[in-house]
């Protein structure tokens, strides 16, 4: 059965099933390729009652989804079918460039509206977004307990624990017991965060003393004070940077954690549901990070992406122009030894691989913070000792092949020598290249590469001819 067979069919069953959700997408969560046409016709059809069936058998993520695969056009012509509400979710859940095209057409008056119904984080990003004249007219128009909240937030570091919490917290002094507690949260139920997991112990100064995760609170007696059944607290400083907070959150388990001012005052709160969100964006960055791109989302234009990329492949090409000078004076050698000149890219191609496992597992051993001063002499030793033993085993199969079809004994002990030379020299860039540059306060994922590239090229050709230079000649 074909693909559009499929798709057909699909649609056919959109349209007369009542169990929208379950058939807008697949086994895994994705949206099926069939409803976004449906979605489009709706709006080409100005059929606001199907549209309202079709969005609202959806999640506000998966409506963000949806917005991914539309054009501009459809986009701009089905946020006004969004209720504040939904729309506020589902800004927060978009790509940036996305949100901020968006953003653009959606009236004050209702962005102030949706901003209200989200977080203070979530709201502090979409507002962060917004260009100054129309940030100063939706933050007029909200109420000014939501706008001093925003306001403060946006006044933290980006990218901080600031910017990342929330300021709605439930706290409670410490001479409070169980079910002062219990009845303090019913009756103030409309004020509390719509998510929260802890109920944050604070002396009189405000300052967090401990924590009542709610799991304990309900299985605990109405008559038990606070004070006797809190657990210790991880503090999280308001100006920490987000990747250590999650390190933190990772290490420790966390599900919440309080956010603290210079002087201990608890300003706010970080939940595990924004940390799942730093880690994947730094993991991503990471990883983009290593190939010397920036992301694409999906309405990136070509020019921005040339713009991104262009200038590490210029750096590479100046880093391989120096690589292949190492040939010239070897050119009446290889004029003589042809052979050289097809084992040249093996043994330079063998060590960038190698060098790039290594990097890879160095990069990811500083993140994760399990390389440090008091490990890394052991951690370099053993891969370069790595290096050694791959160099050796992969030059003894090559060497052995091309004795096998060579006969030539000699022409084998250079290629296992300048394999096992380059591997080491790929190892030992490897690790001391995202080293070297985390010491010296820069990105050990941005320009390791380019090192280790240029490093295994140029030792990989000054090896295979130099060890030829003097055994073959």
């Amino acid at each position: 059965m074909s693909r559009e067979t499929d798709d057909l069919e699909l649609k056919e069953r959109l349209e007369t099933e009542e169990d929208l959700e379950d058939l807008a997408l697949g086994e895994d969560y994705s949206l099926n390729p069939a409803y976004v046409p449906m979605v489009v016709d709706a709006l080409d059809r100005g059929d606001a009652e199907r549209l309202r069936e079709l969005l609202g058998a959806l999640h506000p993520a998966d409506v963000a989804d949806l917005m991914g695969f539309l054009s501009a056009g459809d986009r701009e012509e089905l946020v006004p079918h969004l209720d504040p509400e939904i729309l506020g979710e589902v800004l927060s859940e978009l790509d940036t460039e996305i949100r901020e095209e968006i953003l653009e057409h959606v009236p004050s008056a209702i962005l102030a509206k949706a901003l209200g119904e989200m977080e203070s984080d979530d709201a502090a990003d979409v507002v962060d977004d917004l260009e100054a004249d129309k940030r100063a007219q939706v933050l007029a128009a909200m109420p000014e307990v939501e706008r001093t909240a925003i306001e403060t937030t946006l006044a933290y570091e980006d990218e901080t624990a600031g910017r990342l919490m929330q300021r709605e917290v439930v706290a409670a002094p410490q001479f409070w017991t169980v079910g002062q507690t219990i009845d303090h949260l019913r009756r103030e139920s409309e004020e509390l965060p719509e998510l929260f997991f802890d109920v944050y112990v604070v002396d009189p100064a405000y300052k967090p003393v401990g924590a009542c995760p709610v799991s304990h609170l309900l299985r605990s007696q109405r008559d038990m004070p606070l004070a006797q059944i809190m657990e210790q607290v991880t503090e999280i400083p308001v100006d920490m940077d987000q990747e250590e907070v999650a390190y933190i959150f990772d290490k420790y388990r966390l599900i919440s954690a309080p956010v603290i001012e210079p002087g201990g005052r608890l300003v706010g709160q970080i939940t595990v549901d924004d940390i799942v969100g730093v880690i994947q964006e730094e993991t991503e960055e990471d990883i983009l990070a290593l190939a010397g791109v920036s992301d694409a989302g999906r309405d990136a234009g070509f020019l921005g992406i040339v713009q991104s990329r262009l200038p590490w492949l210029l750096i590479n090409l100046v880093t391989e122009v120096l690589a292949v000078i190492v040939i010239g004076p070897f050119q009446p050698m290889i004029a003589k030894i042809v052979v050289l000149v097809m084992l040249l890219p093996i043994v330079s191609s063998l060590g960038g691989n190698a060098g790039t496992q290594a990097l890879t597992v160095a990069v990811r051993a500083i993140a994760s913070k399990e390389l440090n001063a008091a490990n890394a002499a052991r951690i370099i030793l053993r891969e370069l000792a790595v290096g050694l033993l791959n160099g050796a085993a992969v030059g003894l199969v090559l060497g052995a092949a091309l004795f096998v079809w060579m006969h030539d004994w000699k022409l084998s002990l250079v290629v296992l020598l300048a394999i096992i030379a380059n591997l080491f020299v790929a190892a030992i860039g490897g690790i001391l290249a995202p080293i070297a540059l985390d010491h010296f306060g820069r990105d050990p994922a941005v320009s390791s590469s380019v090192v280790v590239t240029f490093m295994t090229d140029f030792f990989g050709f000054l090896a295979l001819l130099g060890i030829a230079a003097l055994i073959l000649l």
